[in-house]
């Protein structure tokens, strides 16, 4: 697609984005229990993991070289899900690279949406589960989990703040429409996963505030148009 397209692409994503807000934002009002006692432990595990990333981002030294890796491998995965061949993988503190024989939107942009130790962590979870019963675990686990994706999260808007090529390449309103709209996704999801709200509830939910987000697209360039035609006519009348 060439930048123009993506722009236009970019502006169309808009009012899913806005309507993946008011979903993510009612399935948070819905799992708010009277009292913080009455939260889930999934909850309370993800809650402490997630702020022990924040103190150790802000307390100690950066591990940059770690999500440099989790960055360029995201890249590799992605790359060769999509029938990619990966030649070769650079990572230092500076940066990295990863070559490909192929490239797409998806993959050039799935290390700002995709938490690649968060999966892991998942994936790791639900392997040695199949070997040993790991329920009573369960708090560690979704503890790393908060962690891990409030690595991906911070390291996340940190290089937004940057120069990245990776969004030079397909424009800045297309690149940040499709990483906000996944993350916000992949946030309800999360939510899905470890609190009451279900995912058949979720989808009615983001199906409803898709419509309404569109409806009311549609009514606000209905009454644009209404204010150009009526001036348009206004000026036809003075000039008459």
């Amino acid at each position: 697609m060439t930048k123009v397209l993506k722009t236009l692409m970019g502006l169309l994503l808009l009012p899913f984005c806005y309507a993946a807000t008011r979903t993510l934002i009612n399935v948070i009002v819905s799992i708010r229990p009277p009292s913080y006692s009455e939260l889930p432990l999934s909850v309370w595990g993800l809650a402490l993991g997630f702020g022990l990333w924040l103190f150790l981002f802000l307390a100690l030294p950066r591990p940059v070289r770690t999500y440099v890796l989790a960055h360029e491998l995201t890249h590799a995965l992605w790359g060769a899900l999509m029938g990619a061949r990966v030649a070769r993988v650079k990572v230092s503190k500076k940066g990295g690279s990863v070559q490909l024989s192929k490239n797409n939107f998806l993959i050039t942009l799935a290390p700002y949406f995709f938490p690649f130790y968060t999966v892991l962590a998942i994936a790791g979870y639900y392997l040695l589960s199949i070997f040993f019963d790991l329920r009573a675990y369960e708090p560690f686990w979704l503890g790393l989990i908060g962690l891990t994706w409030g690595f991906h999260l911070t390291f996340t808007v940190t290089m937004l703040l940057t120069h990245q090529p990776d969004i030079q390449e397909n424009g800045w309103l297309f690149s940040y429409a499709v990483i906000y709209l996944f993350n916000a996704l992949g946030v309800g999801l999360w939510i899905v996963m470890v609190a009451s709200p279900t995912l058949e509830g979720f989808t009615r939910q983001l199906e409803s505030d898709i419509a309404a987000s569109w409806l009311a697209c549609w009514e606000a360039g209905r009454y644009a148009g209404q204010l150009i035609q009526q001036r348009l006519t206004t000026g036809r009348t003075g000039a008459a």
